[in-house]
């Protein structure tokens, strides 16, 4: 079985980063990689979310319990990437933001903010706030008369 000692170094290596440079990305003091690495200290609860958040894996995988990096997500992760988009829709590349890159080793600490869970849980949140008021009902009348008219010309 693979720890998670071997998963955080794994995963950094694979993305090309240096230690401090991974450790800066997540928000971490300087040496707090090379020590979950080493096993010299085990990450936190949320700095295990951080780093998965980051790398796009489950906690699962991070920790070795799994092969399977998918994550538990639902369609404002985007599980409806794979139904075939509209004839009139253009398309284009869906790009996550963790693999944004700021041109140094690696992401940013606004990436790592980005993909993390609970700002991706307060977006997710204020979007369902926003449907569900008068103005974002309206909003998706439009949105589904107008996907109807499209498909009947």
């Amino acid at each position: 079985m693979v720890t998670l000692a071997q998963r955080i170094e794994e995963l950094r290596t694979a993305r090309g980063l240096s230690r401090p440079a991974l450790a800066a990305a997540l928000g971490l003091p300087r040496t707090a990689i090379e020590k979950f690495e080493t096993g010299r200290q085990t990450p936190t609860q949320d700095q295990q979310s951080k780093l998965a958040s980051y790398f796009g894996v489950s906690l699962f995988y991070l920790r070795g319990e799994t092969n399977d990096t998918t994550q538990m997500s639902d369609w404002m992760d985007g599980a409806f990437l794979d139904e075939p988009a509209p004839a009139t829709a253009p398309k284009r590349a869906v790009k996550p933001v963790a693999a944004a890159s700021s041109g140094g080793e690696g992401g940013t600490m606004f990436d790592a903010f980005l993909t993390s869970k609970k700002f991706q849980e307060a977006l997710r949140t204020a979007v369902l706030d926003t449907l569900r008021t008068p103005e974002g009902q309206e909003i998706l009348a439009k949105a589904i008369r107008r996907e109807l008219a499209s498909r009947q010309k």
